[in-house]
């Protein structure tokens, strides 16, 4: 399934922390992007000149306070992890006027925008698609409460906007550089109204602790929205081949792009919408590999996995080929 895609160039960079900046990307024809709501994400599309093909999934964070960006406009923020990836790479290369591609925006995240109260919480980088739906329930005059957390201080993108904008319903919980002061999820969850709805996005051992915490005080789990950026490329990530069983096509997956992106890249058409192992459209059964399979999907469960199958949007093989059923 082929994503339409938009032609962008940087108008903007802003260093937020040492290790996160923030780009706007403004449509190259000056066109109007996409509507979209908080919770929203793209794919940003750009290409190395040593490793090929990059895809990342950044949130559209909206714009800052309560003033919308302008309509050709979308703002992102990029925490550089290791040097030799993505992230890396845009930090590195991106400046005013670098052109690449974006997708249109997708929403797995989705804030309810019903009137009853809504509880955010924020990890590190997770702020970004919080802070876009901490600005929609200020800007609707909802009742919320936030709780942003990060070990320091400077190492926290938005903090001030956070606290400007929220006012007495927004905090900062710093847990220290050794992480020993945790945050009191327990008394944070037990105290909210027994309709309010719980949005968290940060590192998957908030996001574990925040659900296993809900479901120890009997909270609804439809209450509990959750998105956790971890399907991404590792460290180890290598480049290997494809070959679709049916056709006898092979194709080259790069270490910074996903199985799905490098049959997009060649005009296979495969299933897909999320792109971030959640949705379940993109499995495939894997006929033959010469190494281990790396699942990193949240879909598929142990069975699913023991007979072979593989969410291509995210997982890949440690080996150098992969055979497919397709």
């Amino acid at each position: 399934m082929q994503h339409s895609k938009f032609d962008v160039e940087v108008a903007g960079i802003r260093q937020l922390t040492p290790r996160i900046r923030e780009y706007l990307l403004r449509a190259c024809n000056g066109a109007v992007l996409p509507d979209y709501q908080p919770g929203a994400h793209i794919e940003l599309h750009t290409v190395s000149a040593d490793t090929g093909p990059i895809v990342r999934h950044y949130s559209l964070i909206g714009g800052t306070g309560t003033w919308d960006d302008t309509p050709d406009t979308y703002r992102i923020a990029v925490q550089r992890e290791n040097r030799q990836r993505g992230s890396a790479h845009i930090h590195d290369t991106f400046v005013i006027g670098t052109r690449l591609q974006i997708s249109a925006p997708k929403n797995h995240f989705l804030l309810d925008r019903r009137n009853h109260k809504t509880l955010l919480i924020a990890g590190g980088i997770g702020i970004t698609p919080i802070y876009a739906m901490l600005r929609s329930v200020v800007r609707r005059n909802k009742p919320f409460e936030m709780v942003y957390a990060g070990r320091t201080a400077q190492d926290m993108a938005y903090a001030q906007d956070v606290l400007r904008l929220g006012g007495s319903c927004t905090r900062l919980h710093l847990s220290g550089p050794d992480d020993s002061n945790q945050l009191d999820l327990r008394n944070l969850l037990g105290a909210q109204p027994h309709d309010a709805h719980i949005y968290v996005c940060g590192p998957g051992g908030l996001i574990k602790a925040v659900i296993a915490t809900a479901e120890s005080l009997g909270i609804d789990p439809m209450r509990v929205h959750y998105e956790l950026f971890s399907s991404g490329p590792s460290t180890d990530d290598a480049a290997f081949d494809v070959e679709l069983r049916a056709s006898g096509r092979q194709v080259r997956v790069g270490r910074d792009t996903s199985i799905l992106e490098a049959l997009d890249a060649a005009g296979i058409p495969m299933m897909a919408d999320c792109r971030r192992g959640e949705c379940g459209l993109c499995p495939v059964k894997v006929i033959d590999t010469d190494g281990e399979l790396v699942h990193r999907d949240r879909y598929l469960d142990d069975e699913d996995r023991a007979a072979g199958q593989l969410c291509i949007c995210v997982s890949r093989t440690t080996g150098s080929r992969l055979v497919i059923d397709a």
